[in-house]
């Protein structure tokens, strides 16, 4: 029994459930239990709370009190296969009381599976005093059949450690990061990298706190596997609001222009292989390589379809070819041991898109024999083995050197002109701004140096472009012709940017010309009408075309007035159209 005032504060504090969603079937697979009623309780805050029970050494009988609470609470949602996740005080550690197996017991109290029902969120809060306890302490909670989520990821300073040590199922981007995510180039640049980073290592990454229609566009874009925040729905204390589906990610996802089928995964690639379930007996495994034997592994599952692991049968053939297998494996006494067998494996989410896939496919290559399993939603869907990796591999580049300029290997005029009309089709939910770029005085720069000069000077402003944001869309139209596009940015921040640009470009170009010039301070070379005159250092000019709102005039007439006007002026030249 706790202290009374404890007792009595248990007696006041609820839980509120938020939906956690997948990002493109707005289906929902989580919800995180969120402590309500703190100030009825006698606190001032959440975390005052279990500041209060950590000062008084409590904190882990009341978490575990708190735990069964929610767990009571998740028991009556009548949603099948779906996991709670709950916040982990990691303070935890430094109770005397502290040991593993309590949660396990709440859970066969409760007649729940302690298999995939419960997520742990850890934060940076109190954590890496000792990383040796709380790495153990993780591998606990891992090898009991937890999963392991860091929390607000990005807000504290030690998060990349945590992650380190943590080696966590999911990470969650802090609400300050998805905030007006669409607006901020920085934040999108994190968010991107992270993901990118979390989808390697086989992370699965929840946006928190997403309340706007073009923060979920964005959040989808940069590559988020789950969705939470407002524009699913609030925390609800009445479980009976959390939906088994929210129609509105839905409708978002189908009315979205933007999707770019090219990078999905051939279904028929990915083959289904017949999985077993993790209760299965060795007897069961060993009939399962009697009835399948041009299989050489079997994948191994829980009871809500999520991919636990793999078993090789080059592992069992020993006791598969004994003389007295079956006769083992019939042994009750031994019929329990098909965890032993079990292998890691690697794993990416159908949603990932062919570039991610082999992309994790060659950093984990020297552990995948096979190929790669898919999972959707977190649950097992098939295997795509080495032979069909390669195959989408070929197709991939093939469709990457349609699209590509062939000396900058930039994106061409294909994918300029979809990202263009794809803009023009969006003008309602977001600002973009078409910049163009066009080298000045190139033809007497390439007479006189000659096309390899020339070439490296179209491949330097290229380096210098590719320097930008990758959120930011940057295109080869063919010569010395490019094109950036930025989206929801003030007109102010790409005009400096686009300076910066030219002054860059400006300053490096002189490195390509020989002393003699550059003692000059101009080259001589014939013009277009074969008259020998002075000609000024290589510099760009930039035009830019602000949208707000549908063009009614012909967009190929504003942008050839657009690059007239560009050609007199060292700096950007900008025009607006709004409505």
């Amino acid at each position: 029994m706790l202290p009374d005032r404890w007792e009595k504060a248990l007696k006041e504090l609820d839980f509120a459930f938020q939906p956690i969603v997948g990002i493109t079937t707005g289906k929902t697979v989580a919800v995180e239990a969120l402590l309500r009623n703190t100030k009825e309780a006698g606190f001032l805050s959440i975390f005052n709370c279990f500041d209060e029970a950590f000062a008084d050494g409590v904190l882990y009988q009341f978490d575990l009190r708190l735990r069964q609470k929610a767990l009571e609470k998740f028991d009556t949602l009548q949603i099948d296969n779906i996991q709670l996740f709950y916040n982990l005080d990691n303070r935890l550690l430094y109770m005397p009381d502290y040991k593993i197996g309590n949660t396990q017991k709440i859970l066969e109290k409760l007649n729940l599976s302690k298999k995939k029902t419960l997520c742990f969120e850890m934060s940076e809060r109190g954590t890496l005093k000792d990383p040796n306890s709380i790495t153990n302490m993780v591998n606990m909670y891992k090898q009991e059949g937890y999963d392991i989520a860091i929390d607000d990821f990005g807000t504290g300073i030690s998060g990349l450690k945590l992650l380190y040590y943590s080696e966590p199922n999911f990470i969650k981007i802090d609400r300050f990061f998805i905030q007006n995510i669409e607006r901020d180039s920085k934040k999108r640049h994190f968010c991107s990298s992270i993901i990118k980073m979390a989808h390697t290592m086989g992370i699965r990454v929840i946006a928190e706190g997403v309340e706007t229609p073009v923060e979920y566009y964005t959040c989808k874009d940069i590559g988020a596997d789950f969705i939470q925040g407002y524009l699913i729905q609030k925390p609800k204390t009445e479980v009976s609001k959390i939906k088994i589906a929210y129609k509105e990610v839905i409708e978002l996802y189908q009315e979205d222009k933007r999707k770019n089928k090219q990078n999905k995964i051939d279904k028929d690639k990915i083959e289904f292989i017949e999985p077993l379930r993790e209760d299965s007996t060795l007897y069961m495994l060993f009939s399962y390589f009697q009835k399948h034997q041009g299989n050489t592994f079997v994948p191994i599952i829980d009871k809500f379809n999520h991919l636990v692991g793999v078993v090789e049968e080059k592992d069992i053939k020993k006791i598969s070819y004994s003389q007295y297998g079956l006769a083992l494996v019939q042994n009750t006494s031994f019929s329990s041991k098909l965890g032993s067998f079990m292998k890691k494996f690697v794993a990416a989410e159908l949603s990932w898109g062919i570039d991610k896939i082999l992309e994790l496919y060659n950093i984990n290559e020297s552990q995948v024999n096979n190929g790669i399993f898919i999972t959707q939603n977190g649950k097992y869907f098939g295997f795509i083995d080495v032979h069909n990796l390669l195959l989408l591999s070929y197709k991939r580049n093939i469709e990457i050197a349609k699209d590509q300029n062939p000396l900058t290997r930039l994106p061409g005029n294909r994918k300029i002109e979809q990202f263009i009309n794809d803009t023009l089709n969006d003008t309602q939910e977001n600002v973009y701004h078409f910049v163009y770029f066009d080298f000045n005085d190139f033809k007497p720069f390439n007479d006189t140096y000659g096309f390899r000069q020339g070439d490296r000077a179209i491949l330097m402003f290229a380096d210098i472009l590719q320097k930008l944001p990758k959120d930011i869309f940057i295109g080869h139209i063919g010569g010395d012709d490019f094109f950036v596009g930025f989206t929801n940015e003030t007109y102010e921040a790409v005009y400096s940017i686009v300076n910066e640009i030219q002054i860059d470009f400006a300053r490096s170009a002189k490195s390509l010309y020989s002393k003699e010039d550059l003692d000059n301070g101009s080259i001589m070379a014939k013009d277009r009408f074969g008259i020998l005159r002075n000609f000024d250092f290589l510099s760009v000019s930039a035009g830019i075309i602000e949208i707000k709102s549908d063009i009614t005039n012909s967009f190929d007439d504003i942008l050839s007035s657009l690059k007239k006007s560009s050609k007199f002026s060292c700096s950007p030249v900008g025009i607006s159209i709004i409505d």
